[in-house]
């Protein structure tokens, strides 16, 4: 469908840790309309995408988003408004050859993602289908609800530090819809409550993502203190509950080692740290295990876990097509966590998803440690048929807006696991 784009904008506005982010909006030349708020990582990849920030001392920290807002007004509705667009692909090939940088470093990622985000949204409502399945149409792919990953506790970059692993979620393989998941894990997530007031006196204070945050005194407490948590509420761990992990490990590898709770660990180490993990909790996923620049570990690493776990890239990917065919090529890897913002443009994202989905590989789409109430990523992980969501915890507006939105799909479009 021909697609004439009348203007595209942006404003600044801010996201769920009160930092700046944007809301563009894309107008066709019909009228109709497409408006998408952006995420903002924490925790993040090298090889991502430049997030353009103004770096003005005098506005929140340097981290204003004005610069980025001007080139979508600006030079971007200059470049674009009153030509046709075929396609999503026609669109971002544009937004890309204006940039011209490797990185999107001269427009900056926000920017582009935001007209990119909006384009869709401004096509599917031309198009008068519903956002999943048009995202679906893009990537060729046929809709499905994915399982959530939901967070239980944070560390990290996402909660202070006060355990250098980041994430530690729950998953409920058994569950046949995505309301019985979210009940079995508010079940859980309330006893996890319960026991660290107990334990450690600590009020119902969320991280980032939603997740509890207590002063663990190990990452091996942090495991240990959910397979209590799941036994509390009155479920099986592995029966009907199982974990996840985001290790995060570029966050605390430093001078080519690993600084985990209180020790230094080489590749190898480490390695034998997650396995050990692994044997002793019902862990099902691994993501970010090894350093993102640690490639001989992350194909030992895989070599080890590969069978028994999901070994999940994130930093170590950045849904960047380029680095997902080396991860294919050397066998590092078996699942790709896609984070839209990282790349830019729904078109790479969908380019790196082909990739991953033709190797046989698991996909997490994923939301970011900043978030908006803008709900596009529950309809992206539907239209693309991720394996997996991941967007925090079952508090907050801005993830319970994404979990909202699934629920709706489930009901009103009859969709499933």
């Amino acid at each position: 469908m021909m697609s004439r784009i009348k203007s595209v904008s942006a404003i600044e506005i801010l996201d769920s840790r009160g930092r700046p982010t944007l809301l563009a909006n894309c107008e066709l030349s019909d009228g109709k309309l497409g408006r998408a708020s952006l995420p903002s990582g924490a925790s993040t990849g090298s090889a991502e995408a430049l997030e353009l920030r103004d770096r003005d001392p005098a506005r929140y920290a340097g981290l204003g988003c004005l610069k980025a807002a001007e080139n979508v007004s600006q030079h971007i509705n200059r470049a674009i408004a009153g030509r046709d667009f075929a396609s999503q692909e026609a669109l971002d090939r544009c937004l890309i050859d204006l940039d011209g940088t490797d990185n999107k470093s001269r427009l900056g990622a926000n920017a582009i993602l935001s007209v990119s985000m909006a384009f869709a949204r401004a096509q599917a409502a031309q198009r008068g289908v519903e956002l999943y399945q048009h995202f679906a149409d893009i990537a060729g792919t046929v809709p499905r609800l994915p399982q959530p990953m939901i967070n239980l506790f944070s560390g990290g970059v996402h909660a202070g530090g006060q355990v250098a692993i980041q994430d530690v979620q729950v998953v409920v393989p058994g569950a046949v819809t995505m309301s019985e998941t979210l009940g079995v894990v508010s079940d859980v997530f309330r006893s996890a409550a319960t026991r660290l007031l107990d334990k450690y006196e600590m009020r119902l204070l969320t991280a980032d993502e939603g997740g509890l945050a207590p002063p663990f005194a190990s990452s091996q407490e942090m495991f240990l203190e959910a397979v209590r948590a799941i036994e509390a509420a009155g479920y099986s761990p592995n029966d009907d509950l199982a974990l996840t992990v985001d290790v995060a490990a570029s966050h605390f590898f430093e001078d080519g080692a690993y600084h985990l709770d209180g020790e230094r660990l080489d590749s190898a180490g480490m390695a034998d740290r997650i396995d050990e993990w692994r044997r002793d909790f019902p862990i099902v996923s691994v993501e970010d295990g090894l350093d993102e620049t640690d490639w001989d570990g992350w194909r030992a690493l895989f070599e080890r876990l590969r069978g028994r776990v999901m070994v999940l890239g994130d930093d170590l990917l950045c849904t960047n097509p380029a680095r997902v065919r080396r991860a294919i090529t050397e066998k590092a890897a078996d699942s790709l966590l896609l984070k839209v913002n990282q790349i830019a443009t729904l078109s790479e994202a969908a380019e790196a998803l082909r990739l991953a989905r033709a190797a046989g590989w698991h996909v997490v789409l994923s939301a970011r440690s900043g978030e908006t109430e803008d709900d596009w990523l529950a309809d992206l992980a539907v239209g693309w048929a991720g394996d997996y969501i991941k967007v925090g915890s079952i508090t907050q507006s801005e993830r319970l807006a994404k979990y909202n939105r699934l629920l709706e799909l489930e009901h009103y479009a009859r969709l499933t696991f």
